[in-house]
């Protein structure tokens, strides 16, 4: 059951836990009202603040804040909303939303803030799941996928390709109004060019979401090469800490070793791996086997060979990668752990690897948008091929309207209450 949206409620909009500055927010018609009874100081206009401090009860002193009053409909919310700035001290934020509560205002549940945004149309469904994914967002792809998507860069095709359809359903319904008259409200042929154009923007939406699924993982990047080619050590460089063991003994790397790292705003698990050698016992045949194993799984596979020793004549799988480049010049990718630009050229082609691994990406829940977008696919092919075999016209309308039904529920025209339950739910308490 979805709340009622005119109470007025309020929440800690900041993070929690000690700090400078503590922001508590308050939406609804009384939001200004509840505000004034903890508030000594003048009251502010419509978008300005007002300084002063806060009587807080059982607080015998008073607390210095800031009191913001913005006025609806012009705000996140659609709503009055004001904001109260002060010290972040847990213990008297919490007497200060107690306070808050008993001066009338009701306490926000998870997203319900953002819940309002969408109820007043300041926002679509798209738009607040890409609220979330922001929040939730991992490394510099997934946020700027979330920021594109939260200033429309999925609401917009979609409500484009929306009003293309309806006018084409407004057409074919004129067409069935005066069936009985010589008159063509839209060619046939260009039914089904319009219809192919939906069919091919849902299709092109459908490949970024399974893109998306893909590079969701970092990218694995795999050390691999005989024993002493340098590996540990370049692992060492790259993550910068010695992590691995490095050592003249041949087979020092035993197990495998993996590593996080952030290369150009792009995530990325760099693992060192045992040399390659023939097992002489049980720990090292597991060795080679686990190195094996990783190797597989890799997107991109570095084969490490010094410069002062003969690269495979066969390559195996991956990218030939000179190591000890500071013992004397190479041709190709080289780079060298000790001297001081010796990891220049690798990083600059780690991380556009990196770049390219990543795919185009979305941010709102994508079982739910796929749902939508193969039921509307499906919808619209129905209707071309009515629109190609000459079926009855009522026929192609009822398709159009399916898949418009589709569209709307995506981008949140048409929802319902569990729905919104089930998305505002993940929603932390303030957003």
């Amino acid at each position: 059951m979805l709340p009622h949206v005119e109470d007025t409620i309020v929440a800690l909009s900041s993070a929690p836990g000690p700090g400078a500055r503590a922001i508590v927010r308050l939406s609804g018609p009384g939001a200004r009202g509840v505000v004034t009874a903890v508030f000594d100081g003048g009251l502010p206009a419509a978008r300005t603040f007002a300084s002063g401090c806060l009587k807080l009860s059982g607080v015998p002193a008073l607390l210095p804040a800031e009191f913001y009053f913005f006025r609806g409909p012009h705000t996140y919310t659609g709503q009055d909303l004001a904001e109260i700035h002060t010290v972040s001290s847990p213990p008297l934020i919490d007497r200060l939303i107690a306070d808050l509560l008993a001066a009338g205002a009701r306490a926000a549940q998870p997203g319900e803030f953002t819940m309002r945004a969408f109820l007043s149309g300041k926002k679509d469904l798209p738009q607040v799941e890409a609220v979330l994914a922001v929040i939730e967002a991992t490394d510099e792809t997934d946020l700027q996928a979330a920021l594109a998507q939260l200033a429309g860069g999925v609401s917009q095709p979609l409500e484009k390709l929306r009003d293309d359809l309806l006018n084409l359903l407004a057409d074919v319904e004129a067409a069935l109004d005066f069936v009985d008259e010589d008159i063509e409200f839209v060619s046939n042929a260009d039914t089904i060019w319009r219809i192919g154009s939906g069919l091919a923007h849902l299709l092109n939406l459908k490949r970024q979401l399974d893109d998306r699924s893909v590079s969701r993982r970092p990218m694995r990047i795999a050390l691999v090469g005989k024993p002493n080619a340098g590996k540990s050590r370049l692992f060492n460089a790259l993550i910068g800490a010695d992590a691995a063991l490095v050592s003249a003994e041949a087979g020092t790397t035993r197990d495998y070793l993996a590593h996080a790292l952030n290369l150009g705003g792009h995530a990325v698990e760099l693992i060192d791996t045992a040399g390659w050698q023939a097992a002489t016992d049980s720990i090292e045949e597991q060795a080679q086997s686990l190195g094996r194993g990783q190797t597989d799984g890799a997107d991109l596979v570095l084969v490490c060979v010094p410069v002062d020793a003969e690269p495979p004549s066969i390559l195996p799988r991956g990218t030939l990668l000179r190591t000890k480049s500071d013992l004397g010049p190479t041709a190709g990718l080289a780079a060298s752990a000790v001297a001081p630009d010796g990891l220049i050229a690798l990083l600059e082609f780690l991380t556009s690897s990196a770049a390219a691994f990543a795919r185009p990406a979305l941010a709102p829940s994508q079982s739910r948008c796929r749902h939508h977008i193969d039921a509307a696919l499906a919808d619209l092919r129905t209707a071309h091929n009515h629109a190609v075999f000459g079926d009855p016209p009522e026929l192609l309308a009822l398709a159009l309207r399916q898949a418009l039904d589709q569209i709307g529920a995506m981008a949140g025209s048409v929802y319902t209450n569990d729905l919104l339950d089930r998305i505002f739910s993940r929603f932390c308490i303030g957003k």
